[in-house]
């Protein structure tokens, strides 16, 4: 990657956890394990330039309106306490970790958790987190690129941040064929720089 790091730029590490990034996880995105060494290289390239890295962690209770099993869409993952939550084993932690989906929201983004039922947006601290930092502009890696990874890019730039998803150091889920190209198409119309 060419992505210079320093004075106002962070890395986001979205979603880097055993259900999504392990292969047997609940909710395995094909490929997931192999973008951890590009990832590794990424926060050691970001740490040594000291930009802030910061980490997301779907945190769900054991029931709520996401799963499927209570009228969502996804199988259950990445339920608090439990080893599918725990960050993959492989990935270095060298930053805040912060949770989302902690209260039964949707927990896409970074950002913002949704109620699954009323639509009611509410900020995580990551926002926060980054002003304090006088972030101006972020990289996200991790997964994954048609959810969690787009949602975490598009809430950066309607809060005015540059935001740049390198696509090797992601991978999609694809629920439907075309998810990943509709994905990028919607992050390039926002702004978002998505280098191949």
């Amino acid at each position: 990657m060419d992505t210079r790091y320093g004075a106002g730029v962070a890395l986001l590490v979205i979603d880097m956890q055993n259900d999504f990034a392990a292969v047997g996880g609940s909710l395995y995105v094909n490929g997931g394990e192999e973008i951890v060494p590009g990832v590794n290289r990424e926060i050691a390239a970001a740490t040594l330039a000291g930009s802030p890295v910061f980490y997301s962690q779907d945190w769900h209770p054991p029931s709520t309106p996401h799963f499927v099993t209570d009228g969502g869409i996804w199988p259950p993952h990445c339920v608090r306490n439990t080893p599918g939550a725990q960050m993959h084993p492989g990935v270095t932690i060298a930053g805040e970790i912060i949770r989302k989906g902690v209260d039964g929201g949707d927990g896409y983004s970074a950002f913002s958790v949704r109620d699954a039922r009323s639509g009611e947006r509410s900020a995580t601290v990551l926002g926060e987190r980054l002003a304090a930092h006088a972030v101006t502009s972020v990289v996200v890696v991790g997964l994954a690129g048609d959810y969690c990874v787009q949602e975490t890019a598009l809430d950066a730039r309607a809060l005015g941040l540059a935001a740049r998803v390198p696509l090797p150091l992601t991978r999609f889920v694809e629920l439907a064929a075309g998810d990943r190209e509709r994905a990028v198409a919607r992050m390039l119309a926002a702004g978002v720089q998505v280098p191949e």
